[in-house]
This record gives C-alpha cells, structure tokens and sequence, in this order.
C-alpha cells in the first residue's frame, strides 16, 4: 500500500462524494490500487474558480481508501470508497508549498515553479513523511488560529511544546489519532466554528461565555452514526437549542435556504422567533465551505420536510 493526493475540483465532471466515494477513470486505476486500504489527502487545483483563491493549489482533506468498484454506468470508470469514518476536512487548507519548497518532493521543477507533467495527475503516490508534513501543518495550523484558551488537548496531541514536526511515527501518531472519535468532534467543531465566524447559522447569534469560549456547536447535517463524514460541507454552526431541534427534525433548511419548521412543533411561532430576520440560512463566506445540497436533501427527506 501507499499514501496518494487525490485531485478534486470544485467544478469536477466526475462524480465524486465526500465521504464516500473518489470517482476516476482507467488510466488511475493501477495507482489507485497500489492506495486501496491506505490514506489519501485531497487537493484542490490552482485554477479551482469555486475555491477562494487563498486556498487554492491546497489540501484541504484527508480520509482512508477502501474497495474498488467499476461504474456500471460509465464506461472505462471506477469508484473507489472512503472508509466509514475516516473522512475529515482541515479548518483551514495546507500550501502545497511550505518554506520554499513543494511538500511533494516530485512537484519540484525547474526555477522553483510545479513540474507540469507530475502536478496535472490526478492522482499522486505519496511517501509517508509527506503524508505526515501536510497532516502535521494542517494540526499546526488549527493550534496557531485558537486562543490559547480555547485549545484542547486533542487539537495539540502528538506536539510537545518545543518538538519538531513531520517527525512522528505515521501509524502509531498521525493515524491513530485521525481515527480517535474524540480527536475527530473536536477537530470538526474547530474546522465548522471557523467556517461559520461562530456564529449560528440559523439565528444569527454569536455567544461567547465569560471563559471567552464560542457557545455556538458544530451540527452534522447527515449524522456520523449514519455514515455521515466529517466534512465542512456536512456541517452547520448552531446554538445549543436549535442544534437539538434540527437533530431531531423539528427545524430544517428548505433548497432555496428557507428555514422549515416542522409540523410535530406544537408552537411554530415561537421557533419564528429563534430564527434569523431574513428567514433563511446564513451561509458561510467561503464557497469551499457551503454546505453540500445532497445532504441538506437527506435532512429534509430523512425528517420527513419533502417526499423520498
């Protein structure tokens, strides 16, 4: 097995799902194997127009590679499944390049610019240290965005004060804690909070409590207990109070981002009130971080707000 980047366009013509699946045609179907059952990160091409262009030519995500299915409906194409549990978006993305140099030593090309022929695969093989340098500066990042209050102990685990990253042991430090649930909620709530400013994206509040600790929470759109992944646009950031009513299907968000209130809440017009003045949900500002309209449709649908 082997560690690969996987290309993934906001504009992609490939049908791609975070958190389930990477879509790809023949010609990626030796190096996929060569990655089936080990760890990919995501990318995101320097010409992606749906990304900010911040975050372009960066990783932006990382998640384990599982079977190998042929698309029945597409000739010459597979799918290649994402490990229930294993996907999960970085708050924020990580540079190709880092002090000068590209992370992926074979993007080097001549007068410091990306070797085009290595850059434009779509799929890239990947040694273990680099895997481990973009997962580091993605864990590295989040700890230098949080007041000092505000960092758990999972957002720093496997970085002693003083120590070096890009040195740890990527089985025994790196990928053990990308799977510990704990490690994981932690990470998602950092990665939504930032996305949303903190504030909740139905009521427009942003609480902060005397310890000067957000009070909004991260919301999963589609559940993890029902395989849904830990991506930013799998998420919404929520007060406590509406957090639990949309978990359990008393509030949802409409196509058109109308806030629906369902017909089992015995007092509508007090949830009126709750919700923003323009009645609709706030979205990020980012467009990398807009929620994904398949899994608002699985809301809706799963909650009874539209037909399946």
């Amino acid at each position: 097995m082997v560690k690969c980047v996987l290309i993934q366009s906001s504009s992609s013509i490939y049908d791609d799902e975070a958190g389930k699946h990477y879509h790809f045609p023949k010609a990626y179907l030796n190096r996929i194997e060569e990655a089936s059952g080990d760890w990919a990160v995501f990318y995101s091409p320097v010409k992606d127009s749906g990304v900010s262009p911040e975050n372009r030519g960066s990783y932006f995500a990382t998640a384990q590679l599982g079977k190998i299915t042929l698309d029945l409906s597409k000739d010459g194409h597979f799918y290649v499944e994402i490990l229930d549990g294993t996907y999960a978006s970085f708050s924020s993305p990580v540079s190709r390049r880092h002090d000068g140099h590209f992370i992926e030593k074979a993007l080097e090309g001549n007068s410091g610019r990306a070797n085009s022929g290595v850059s434009q695969n779509s799929v890239r093989h990947i040694s273990d240290e680099e895997f481990s340098q973009i997962i580091s500066l993605a864990w590295l990042q989040e700890r230098s965005e949080l007041p000092r209050r505000d960092i758990d102990a999972s957002l720093t685990q496997g970085f002693d004060e003083g120590s070096t990253p890009f040195q740890f042991d990527v089985e025994r430090e790196i990928v053990q804690t990308l799977l510990n649930r704990k490690v994981r909620d932690d990470r998602f709530r950092h990665a939504i909070l930032t996305a949303y400013g903190k504030r909740c994206a139905i009521t427009g509040w942003t609480f902060i409590n005397g310890g000067g600790r957000a009070e909004v929470e991260a919301a999963h759109i589609k559940p993890v207990e029902l395989n849904g992944p830990d991506s930013i646009n799998n998420g919404v950031a929520l007060s406590g109070t509406i957090h639990w009513m949309f978990d359990r299907g008393l509030i949802g968000i409409a196509a058109n981002d109308d806030i629906l209130i369902s017909r089992k809440v015995n007092d509508p017009e007090a949830v009126k009130i709750l919700v923003n003045s323009t009645g609709k949900l706030i979205r990020p500002e980012r467009p990398e971080h807009q929620p994904h309209p398949a899994f608002l449709k699985w809301h809706r649908r799963h909650h009874r707000f539209e037909a399946a």
